[in-house]
């Protein structure tokens, strides 16, 4: 068994090379495993559209009632859908077959313990049993549940439109995402105008990763051609999502968090709301103007989640488009519930889209930048560089670190998943920006040199 395959956040590979059906089947006792340790007996199992999934979800089945488990079939839907089963039957527990936006050949699973999504040293302790190859033994019952039905008339329930009918756009980019967003939208009377809305997981149109400006470039078309007020694009598992205003402009994660952020701050004044140490300094400026409890915290939809439960957030989000609402919801995310929060917004209001942010002072930033560093040596150079800057700027070390220049800032973070380090940078001018990223670029270049002698 690759070792590889147990991440931060979940467990995942490339399907054969690294997850073969011996694997899998040792993954489902492990996991179950875990599970009957930890008190869970009934588990709830979703999977995506993807060639390995079923043959996957079998696998799991079967290892946990071989482990005493009893499994609950949801069948193939969004990993939202998987935490709505979590959230309101009478499971404990549940597994999301998905790959995510990553390329066909990929898998993996999302793993809930109760209603909260396991990180860090629980997946460790997955790991741990599964090489041990000390399972639990038992013998389990299967049902099947239709849940989408529920699901989506759970969602249309909790959204109040006002009398302006809007007309959008949403690209699913042949994932799961137009499983559940096209009937709700439907539902609550959107005019749709549907990109790729089929589950296909060979991904014939594009990329369904919302964070990558040509995998949009479908969606900013057909919201022009159309006269759209809005595009929503969804990832590939449906719980994370992309917006782009009636002009074709990109609605990054931190900027869509302004706009949710202000509408829940008017209803619920002195909310706490949580954003990722990607974001934006305006974002957290703007939380604080509108009389909000903004917390800088790490990225990572585990992570970010737990953190809303310890300080009892009302909305919380991250740079990627994982978008989290407990304010008429359950605190987990969701790209269907959060394009019908916008719509909602825009229902109310004769506005376009662009307007509502147009306030916003202007700001020059980077997209994320990913620098080559090994697994070995990542964290050691951030520390290093956090070390050098501390001598002369406040230097955030919530997550990587984001050092505090005069008129901007620049962060630097050892990815969770992969060999790199992720840079990002914002500041008042570009040419400021340009400075800054060059001060700090050229540190980590020199910490990456010493680091590999």
């Amino acid at each position: 068994m690759d070792p590889n395959i147990f991440r931060e956040y979940d467990i995942r590979g490339i399907v054969g090379p690294q997850l073969t059906t011996d694997t899998v089947a040792t993954l489902g006792r492990a996991i179950g495993t875990f599970f009957g340790q930890n008190g869970a007996k009934r588990i709830a199992i979703g999977y995506d559209a993807r060639v390995s999934s079923p043959l996957f979800c079998e696998l799991l089945k079967q290892g946990f009632n071989d482990t005493g488990c009893d499994v609950v079939l949801i069948g193939m839907v969004p990993t939202p859908v998987l935490y709505h089963t979590v959230f309101t039957r009478d499971v404990d527990g549940g597994v999301m077959i998905t790959g995510s936006h990553n390329p066909p050949d990929h898998n993996g699973f999302k793993i809930c313990l109760g209603k909260s999504t396991l990180f860090g040293s629980q997946i460790q302790e997955i790991k741990q049993i599964a090489l041990s190859g000390q399972f639990a033994s038992g013998a389990g019952s299967v049902e099947h549940f239709d849940v989408l039905g529920e699901y989506c008339r759970d969602i249309v329930s909790r959204i109040d439109l006002g009398p302006r009918r809007i007309k959008a756009v949403v690209d699913a980019g042949n994932g799961m995402g137009g499983v559940t967003g096209v009937p709700v939208y439907r539902e609550l009377g959107v005019e749709l105008v549907e990109l790729f809305t089929d589950p296909d997981s060979s991904f014939p149109n594009h990329h369904p990763d919302p964070t990558v400006t040509e995998n949009l470039e479908d969606t900013i078309d057909a919201v022009r051609q159309s006269g759209a007020d809005i595009g929503i694009a969804f990832d590939g598992d449906g719980d994370r999502i992309g917006i782009v205003d009636e002009n074709g402009r990109i609605i990054w994660g931190d900027e869509l968090m302004v706009l949710l952020s202000r509408s829940i701050l008017a209803e619920r004044p002195g909310a706490t709301i949580i954003a990722e140490v990607k974001c934006s300094q305006t974002l957290y400026d703007d939380i604080a103007k509108h009389g909000g409890n903004g917390i800088m915290w790490k990225a990572g939809h585990s992570l970010i989640k737990a953190k809303m439960k310890e300080k009892d957030a009302a909305l919380a989000g991250e740079m990627s488009g994982h978008i989290f609402f407990a304010d008429r919801f359950y605190g987990f995310d969701d790209a269907t519930f959060a394009g019908a929060r916008v719509i909602e917004i825009l229902s109310k209001t004769e506005k376009p889209l662009s307007e509502l942010l147009g306030d916003l002072p202007q700001t020059f930033s980077t997209p994320e930048l990913r620098v080559d560093c090994s697994d070995d040596t990542k964290f050691d150079v951030v520390a290093k560089v956090a070390e050098h800057f501390a001598r002369d700027h406040e230097v955030i070390t919530i997550d990587g670190a984001r050092i505090i220049f005069e008129n901007g800032w620049g962060l630097v973070r050892a990815s969770n998943t992969q060999a790199i380090l992720v840079l990002r940078f914002e500041a008042q001018s570009n040419d400021r920006l340009n400075e800054i990223r060059g001060i700090v670029e050229s540190k980590v270049a020199e910490c990456i040199a010493a680091a590999s002698k």
